[in-house]
């Protein structure tokens, strides 16, 4: 359901979303049957390895995640669902500030146009995205994309267990970061309210901006040049924003790396092809895929996407110099989490939170 002041029809992004996204590969009823049932074993083993590499654990009594197995619609049916439950209460909050509100058909009608435009993003992430912890919504259900994970699998030309397993370990990674750290979920909302807090910004300019910046993700998406590269971060004026943006960055940067370096770090005694996976992996990425193209075009800031990367390089360089167990006072409370300019100089993060220079181990 969307709110009175929503600027996204949610409702009408999921069925434009259903009714948009394409088929998933091939497969006989018995070999989806089977994928789904080994995405099941892979996350259910993937549990031990990431709990053993890590040295975190869920909170005793917490919620225990459910494990879904999706295909493409259902996936939308989650983020469109998870995004209102994120969204949709930051905009109230910028309404109810508003002196002069629009009147009820006016706010219908721009939700509206803007939830067609955020169903073709949507169809679109549908058919690339391999899984996914969620943490707004539902509350913390792991999603797995079973044909995107085969489609994939395919396209590379590798091992279809260790694949399954290594997406997994991924996934599995961020659930524990949720499920071992209760306060992370707290810290972002938080976060995300402060950023409203120091919006002064009418949410009728917000939904145009934003419909102005789907229509741009989506020519983007369909490997269009041109049109309009300044994404959601042209509306980050505020001196206040931008500080607040770059703490979520770190944050998000952080959670990120810090499950690329899990899916590398159990090595090939777990996944035997990890090397390999890694290789074509990577070179996936490469040369701006479209992917890259969505969440650059959304984005509008070169830079925030490579801060994402070096998420990696941060948890790898905090690992070389304090060990794992080092590494973990990172998530004892917000003061411990990477500021921005930490992403790129581990050791500035070690001799802050540790209190002394940072030496190899």
């Amino acid at each position: 359901m969307s709110s009175a002041a929503s600027m996204v029809d949610w409702d009408l992004a999921g069925r434009t979303a259903r009714r948009l996204v394409g088929p998933g590969p091939e497969t006989t009823r018995e070999e989806a049957a089977a994928v789904v049932r080994e995405l099941h074993e892979a996350a259910a083993t993937a549990v031990a390895h990431v709990e053993g590499l890590t040295g975190l654990r869920p909170v005793p009594g917490g919620p225990v995640p459910e494990v879904a197995v999706v295909d493409r619609p259902g996936w939308v049916d989650a983020n469109t669902q998870g995004m209102s439950a994120l969204l949709d209460p930051l905009v109230d909050a910028l309404a109810a500030r508003q002196e002069h509100r629009p009147g009820p058909l006016a706010t219908a009608i721009g939700a509206r146009a803007t939830g067609v435009q955020a169903g073709g993003v949507l169809a679109f992430l549908s058919a690339r995205v391999l899984g996914q912890y969620e943490v707004f919504g539902t509350g913390g259900r792991l999603l797995l994309v079973a044909p995107n994970i085969v489609d994939a699998e395919r396209r590379l030309g590798v091992d279809p267990g260790d694949f399954r397993l290594w997406v997994c370990l991924h996934e599995v990674t961020h659930q524990l970061q949720f499920t071992a750290v209760p306060w992370l979920k707290d810290h972002l909302e938080g976060q995300m309210a402060e950023f409203v807090e120091a919006t002064d910004l009418d949410p009728d300019v917000l939904r145009d901006r934003l419909r102005d910046v789907l229509r741009s993700v989506l020519d983007a998406a369909r490997g269009a040049d041109g049109g309009d590269d300044a994404g959601l971060m042209a509306l980050v004026q505020d001196p206040a924003q931008r500080v607040v943006l770059d703490r979520v960055t770190a944050v998000m940067s952080l959670v990120e790396g810090h499950a690329e370096f899990v899916m590398d770090g159990v090595g090939p005694d777990v996944v035997p092809s990890v090397r390999t996976l890694r290789k074509r992996f990577a070179q996936r990425r490469k040369g701006r895929g479209p992917i890259d193209r969505v969440l650059r075009r959304l984005l509008g800031l070169e830079q925030k996407m490579r801060q994402y990367a070096e998420g990696r390089v941060f948890v790898g360089g905090v690992v070389d110099l304090v060990g794992m167990e080092g590494f973990n006072r990172v998530w004892e409370g917000p003061e411990n989490l990477p500021r921005i300019e930490e992403l790129t100089d581990p050791a500035r993060w070690v001799e802050r939170v540790h209190g002394r220079p940072a030496i190899p181990a």
